[in-house]
């Protein structure tokens, strides 16, 4: 895990250790009130705090759908993707302090007629967030509801 000294100072992915795929089965949710999790009723891993449905669209649709709502986000860098796993991930840095915090997106399929997404923010540093990962995982979700009807 890098220094927070670089983790502040650096821009887009600047500062973040090497990236490596969330197992999302083995996932444990830290005690701290700075994380968000959105998933699956039924999804592996943790209990999500927040239930998301299925998009009813299939996993090409939905990928590119998480990768355009990520793209206009403001601050936001993709730091890797794993298409095999279906999943990728981003820094999005705050801009007044420049914390970086990690988002998570992890396609689920559910047959040729609805994909699963679990979406899972977390802060880097610090102990609480005031619920900025929730209302960012909010953001995302509402706008790729937006996009995809």
């Amino acid at each position: 895990m890098p220094n927070a000294l670089s983790l502040l100072f650096g821009s887009g992915a600047g500062g973040l250790g090497a990236p490596v795929p969330l197992d999302l089965a083995n996932l444990v949710l830290p005690g701290s009130p700075n994380t968000c999790l959105a998933a699956p009723e039924g999804a592996p891993g943790p209990k999500p705090h927040r239930i998301l449905a299925p998009f009813p669209v299939g996993q090409g649709r939905l990928w590119a759908a998480v990768q355009t709502v990520a793209a206009a986000r403001p601050r936001t860098t993709l730091i890797a993707a794993w298409p095999e796993r279906l999943q990728a991930q981003w820094v999005e840095r705050s801009a007044l302090m420049n914390y970086p915090d990690i988002i998570v997106a992890q396609l689920l399929p559910q047959g040729d007629a609805a994909t699963g997404l679990a979406l899972y923010s977390r802060s880097l540093l610090g102990h609480s967030d005031f619920g900025v990962n929730a209302r960012r995982v909010e953001a995302w979700i509402a706008a790729l509801t937006s996009q995809l009807s």
